[in-house]
């Protein structure tokens, strides 16, 4: 798609890629928090999910039903910790890529690789001659890891020491192809910088230059030099925050001028694909008061929790408040999306 004027045909097979863009990957979770509060069936019914990089941890996640509340507060977290030292993320005890892997090896399933396989398109680069591979199916569950950390891994920036696939070194795979499956003409494209993706930011004003870079085509101005440089830089976990709360908005519009948000229903050969279950429903009914004081409660440290919700008390309030609020109240019920 990209072009601005082409409709989701919802009759045949579509797919959703994600660009590579590091911490601004958070766009990504308020994007789809806005599909799934709308037009669940967007996603429930692709085919398949695509990503470079980042993007392709955002794909990994939907595949293989990782909620998006989990997926928002690790890229929070990995912001905060990232924040914490004074060179930041090149301050020799920050290790990017082995808090991905962790992270990874934390909440993926132990059936992930059955999930992702067929579902799951990930972008690599091959070190020896920069060609690109794209990778769809995955033997066991360390082995989808080990192709994850290679589209992630950004030379220098991740370390000297590339990651390998198969006895293969591979880089990062925005490198040689930024949006997998863009050739296809029914997949949708998300990125967050101005340009012509589906989803994605959109200037004040018209501009006339454009570079295009694996297959992602990004608009020349002040905007995206700031969105690039706070890509490999995080901000403030605050402006975090309001880039996912943008990522939801920016959807809302496509949804919209797509007419996208008067469909109903999908065949439901379409709308469950494999590995999906029906998302639970919203309480609609409960007082916003009741579900914000349980969400404030699981908020407050506590001896004995799981991971995510010590990932969660890490956070202040403030940022919490500025997400989505299907983010907060799936945060606050324990309500989570799952694909």
């Amino acid at each position: 798609m990209g072009d601005g004027g082409r409709m989701v045909d919802l009759s045949s097979e579509w797919n959703i890629s994600f660009a590579g863009c590091g911490f601004r990957s958070i766009y990504y979770v308020g994007a789809l928090s806005c599909i799934l509060e709308q037009v669940p069936q967007l996603l429930h019914g692709a085919a398949m999910f695509g990503g470079a990089s980042s993007g392709c941890l955002v794909a990994a996640a939907l595949a293989v039903g990782i909620p998006i509340e989990q997926l928002c507060f690790s890229i929070l977290n990995m912001a905060k910790e990232a924040r914490k030292h004074t060179l930041g993320v090149f301050h020799p005890t920050f290790r990017m890529l082995q808090t991905v892997r962790h992270s990874l090896l934390e909440k993926l399933p132990q059936d992930a690789h059955l999930r992702a396989s067929g579902r799951l398109c990930v972008s690599l680069t091959r070190l020896a001659d920069g060609q690109n591979v794209l990778v769809s199916k995955f033997d066991t569950r360390e082995e989808l890891i080990q192709v994850l950390m290679c589209s992630c891994f950004f030379p220098i920036y991740c370390g000297f020491k590339p990651p390998s696939y198969h006895g293969v070194l591979y880089v990062d795979g925005a490198l040689s192809n930024n949006m997998p499956l863009f050739e296809h003409r029914n997949t949708i494209t998300m990125a967050p910088f101005s340009g012509e993706s589906d989803i994605c930011p959109r200037e004040g004003t018209f501009n006339f230059f454009e570079v295009h870079y694996g297959n992602v085509s990004i608009q020349v101005n002040t905007g995206n030099v700031y969105r690039v440089c706070t890509s490999f830089l995080p901000p403030t976990l605050e402006k975090l925050a309001e880039i996912c709360h943008n990522g939801y908005t920016d959807a809302l519009r496509f949804l919209k001028e797509r007419d996208l948000l008067s469909v109903k229903h999908v065949p439901r050969s379409l709308s469950l694909g494999k590995g999906w279950t029906t998302p639970p429903c919203r309480e609609r009914g409960k007082e916003r008061a009741n579900a914000e004081e349980a969400r404030l409660r699981r908020m407050l440290p506590c001896k004995e929790g799981n991971s995510e919700q010590e990932e969660q008390t890490q956070l202040s309030h403030k940022v919490t408040h500025s997400l989505p609020a299907n983010i907060q109240e799936g945060q606050s019920g324990n309500k989570h999306y799952r694909s």
